[in-house]
């Protein structure tokens, strides 16, 4: 969702960074730390508790940090860090009633510690104390972002008095940031809907979406609102504006089936509870980078625990995993989105992308299939499978997986370029290479000059010797669009190799050598290059640092060969790296914007 994204962001980065007392935190490792092994650092002791919870904290690994910190604050209860630490720790894992104990510890000692309060207040509302709630939330409106997440909850829980004039009083609060409008707008719409009064309801839902017609919460509560209320037309309009930007998104398409079917539509709020967990959902929502991700996970947690079957949160709460690389724990927040959900086929989808991740590839081709079967209509399953296939280089399989994709998606759109570019790469790598540029020049019909296909396509036509005019300009033109693309830039120094044209070659590797200077099969070809314009020192001095940089098997025994007899006819040249550009080589990025 995007409620002025920006600004909310900023604010909430930097105040709750501070407010969670979160453990610094290392970038997102894959790893996951064993429990065996953080016990040698235990040993009964408090600062071995503590490292290992460190260890596993920023590593993100936090149901194992929450146990070694709760070790730790056996042995030292009055310590407020330890117990700050825990407390978020569970809060992140959803063990609210460890959470809520140690919130009540905290906020004696610790009077403004927001995050504490906000538990508290969550918990009271859940058994319909709001004015106990209140009090917590106003406790933790005390910053400007304090005063977003305070004035939203204090608005629900006069909502769940039923009293829409407190509420609204408590939403201006938010009028002092102007970046707090559509938060202030859309829940005013949500509350106003939910307490019987249309007009306002109206009134302030059309506001949010005129603000931010992309955001999917406010698509589907005004269409919904619009529905309910006859205006089929203009519900029609909202639906088809927001898959004018989102084609594909499966929860509007469900919507927009269910109203030209003539099916009532449901309010996406029915109670102040709910209410609570689309106010912590928006949060969660604008907090989905790299530096706030710890801090979407929390507020996202805590909307489930005010609604635990908020299937949005759960895709949420599996994205923001997967962000973390944590995929077991996206795996089981995936599987809760049950079958009969628009979102259960997306949710599956990204269950066999996190299990490709965990090397259970065969998991994930199987996973799939079954999809394909359920689902012979759809042709996403066909796509990721295509993408995982060619990600581990089964050229065929993944050509046959993108033909079904491509016969299930009709006329081909500008949308559809990559599938042809990717289905012509596989083909290219499974020696067919009339489909391949087949399909490498229909991706370039939907997108025209495209630096990735302008460089495959570009290079694999010098090396075949075929249209060498077209094919070298091809490459000139993705090297103007990524000037700074280091492969792209290797690219047409390789072309300028396979010309003859050794001394441009020389100037084009030089660079793609500064912009990726760990690359070993850049500089497998910078030294080709000097060996041909007879700088052999050199070129000896960059297959050495090649080999240092740790090539594949194939590349590593060429380089070998010319370490000792120099480059001649026998050697053979390096592999060209026309398949390793950014769109081309990175399986995660491809997959994700083919599998969605």
């Amino acid at each position: 969702m995007t409620y002025s994204r920006m600004t909310s962001r900023l604010l909430l980065a930097v105040s709750l960074g501070c407010a969670l007392a979160l453990p610094a935190v290392a970038a997102a490792s894959a790893g996951k730390p064993q429990e065996d092994v953080l016990e040698k650092w235990v040993g009964g002791s408090l600062s071995g508790s503590y490292l290992a919870g460190r260890l596993a904290a920023r590593q993100r690994d936090y149901d194992i940090a929450a146990r070694f910190f709760e070790s730790t604050i056996s042995m030292d209860a009055a310590n407020p860090s330890l117990l700050n630490r825990a407390f978020v720790l569970y809060a992140s894992t959803g063990q609210w009633a460890k959470a809520d104990e140690l919130a009540r510890r905290i906020v004696k000692g610790q009077p403004r510690q927001r995050l504490a309060h906000i538990v508290l207040g969550l918990k009271a509302a859940q058994a319909g104390r709001y004015e106990e709630a209140r009090k917590h939330f106003e406790k933790s409106a005390y910053t400007p972002v304090g005063e977003l997440s305070g004035g939203l909850l204090m608005a629900w829980t006069r909502a769940g008095e039923r009293n829409l004039a407190a509420a609204m009083k408590e939403l201006k609060r938010l009028d002092k940031h102007e970046s707090f409008a559509n938060f202030r707008n859309f829940h005013g719409a949500l509350i106003a809907d939910m307490l019987g009064s249309p007009s306002r309801a109206e009134k302030l839902y059309a506001l949010a979406w005129k603000e931010v017609s992309g955001s999917l919460r406010i698509t589907q509560a005004y269409g919904s609102f619009l529905r309910r209320h006859g205006k089929i037309d203009d519900a029609r309009k909202v639906y088809e504006t927001f898959l004018g930007n989102a084609p594909e998104n499966p929860l509007i398409r469900a919507e927009l089936k269910n109203l030209e079917a003539g099916r009532k539509a449901g309010p996406i709020v029915h109670d102040a509870k709910e209410g609570m967990a689309e106010a912590l959902f928006s949060l969660a929502s604008a907090l989905t980078d790299e530096r706030s991700i710890d801090i979407a996970l929390v507020y996202d947690r805590m909307a489930l625990r005010m609604r635990p079957d908020f299937h949005v949160a759960w895709m949420l709460l599996g994205e923001i995993y997967e962000t973390m690389r944590r995929y077991e724990q996206a795996i089981e927040a995936y599987r809760k989105i049950p079958e009969s959900h628009p979102l259960h086929a997306a949710a599956q989808i990204q269950i066999a992308l996190a299990l490709d991740d965990l090397k259970r590839t065969n998991e994930a081709i199987a996973l799939l299939k079954e999809l394909t079967a359920r689902h012979p209509e759809a042709y996403k399953p066909w796509l990721t499978l295509g993408n995982i296939l060619r990600a581990h280089e089964r050229w065929k399989e993944a050509v046959e997986a993108y033909t079904q994709a491509l016969s299930r998606m009709g006329s081909p759109q500008p949308r559809h370029w990559m599938i042809y570019y990717f289905r012509g790469i596989a083909n290219e790598r499974s020696g067919n290479w009339p489909q391949a540029e087949a399909d490498f020049r229909l991706a370039l019909k939907l997108n025209p000059d495209h630096p990735s296909v302008l460089n495959y396509l570009g290079y694999s036509l010098i090396d075949q010797g075929r249209n060498l005019d077209e094919a070298l300009n091809m490459v000139k033109k993705a090297v103007e669009a990524r000037p700074n693309d280091g492969y792209i830039v290797d690219s047409l120094g390789w072309a300028y190799y396979r010309l003859g044209r050794y001394e441009d070659a020389v100037k084009q590797l030089e660079r793609a050598v500064e912009l990726r200077p760990e690359d070993p099969v850049i500089n497998d070809h910078l030294g080709d290059a000097y060996w041909k314009v007879g700088r052999r020192l050199e070129a000896r001095f960059q297959w050495q640092h090649a080999k240092d940089n740790k090539p594949d098997e194939k590349t590593l025994k060429k380089i070998e060969y010319k370490l000792k007899h120099g480059l001649d006819e026998t050697s053979g040249d390096s592999v060209p790296a026309k398949e390793r550009t950014a769109d081309a080589k990175d399986p995660a990025a491809e997959r994700k914007s083919g599998g969605k």
